[in-house]
């Protein structure tokens, strides 16, 4: 019985060690969540994001820098050090370019940090039709001493409203060439759309990118139309075929009566 009793005990014992073990293991480590990134945005329209970051100092150190950094124009950030979703004392720091560096520390209680962010999209530099233009939206770090830790790096493609015309103009043109299986004068138009639009001459690219999309028109519709013709030449001449042998079967049989 007493050796019952000591297992027992002993069992209760490595129980409550495994829950304290497993507790102590999902503790909670920084975080970072964000709100309202954009895939992308017109040149000048107004962006405003939100990232979260989630007990800032578990499993980190007790001080750290945030480094922010982005592309967005007319920038003002805001920063917020929170406790149980309450502002800190003096937990507000806003900024105005587009870089800056802030000191953390575990010290002020705070258990969650806010970063809005609300600027404008910023001129697109270099236009690309193959490789999209982009910009970076927000890049957020951790610098601890001479480490640096990633914490978000987002980007978005920007884009104004006649290169957005002159892209879809080309997207429409390739769809055309493909449905037509191909064609030499459409791709030689479609390529010089390329061209004109990676030079920033939307208004040319979209009529170069038009003509290429009516060539393959109508390359496709002279092709269904030759293909309806040999179907339809296909038919008569099996028509012809049957009709011949009918006539040549009932011949036969007027020659047999005939003989009769």
């Amino acid at each position: 019985m007493m050796n019952l009793t000591r297992c027992s005990d002993t069992a209760v014992a490595l129980v409550c060690i495994a829950v304290l073990l497993s507790v102590a293991g999902t503790a909670t480590a920084l975080s970072i969540s964000s709100d309202g990134v954009p895939t992308e945005a017109q040149v000048g329209d107004e962006v405003s994001v939100t990232y979260t970051i989630d007990d800032p100092f578990t499993d980190t150190a007790n001080q750290w820098t945030l480094q922010a950094n982005t592309q967005l124009e007319n920038v003002r950030w805001t920063v917020t050090v929170l406790r149980a979703g309450t502002p800190v004392q003096n937990g507000e720091t806003t900024y105005g370019e587009q870089s800056f560096e802030q000191d953390l520390d575990v010290e002020n209680n705070g258990d969650e940090i806010q970063i809005e962010l609300v600027g404008t999209a910023p001129t697109v530099e270099n236009y690309s039709y193959e490789s999209r233009q982009t910009f970076t939206v927000a890049s957020l770090d951790q610098r601890t001493g001479n480490n640096t830790e990633e914490l978000a790096n987002d980007s978005a493609h920007h884009y104004t409203s006649e290169s957005r015309e002159a892209r879809q103009a080309i997207d429409a043109a390739q769809s055309a060439i493909d449905a037509a299986g191909g064609n030499a004068d459409a791709e030689s138009q479609l390529n010089s759309a390329i061209s004109l639009y990676d030079a920033g001459e939307f208004e040319d690219a979209m009529t170069a990118a038009n003509d290429a999309q009516s060539t393959a028109e109508a390359a496709q519709q002279s092709s269904q139309t030759t293909q309806t013709l040999l179907m339809a030449a296909g038919g008569l001449v099996a028509l012809l075929v049957i009709g011949g042998g009918a006539y040549y079967v009932l011949s036969q049989r007027g020659d047999d009566y005939s003989k009769l």
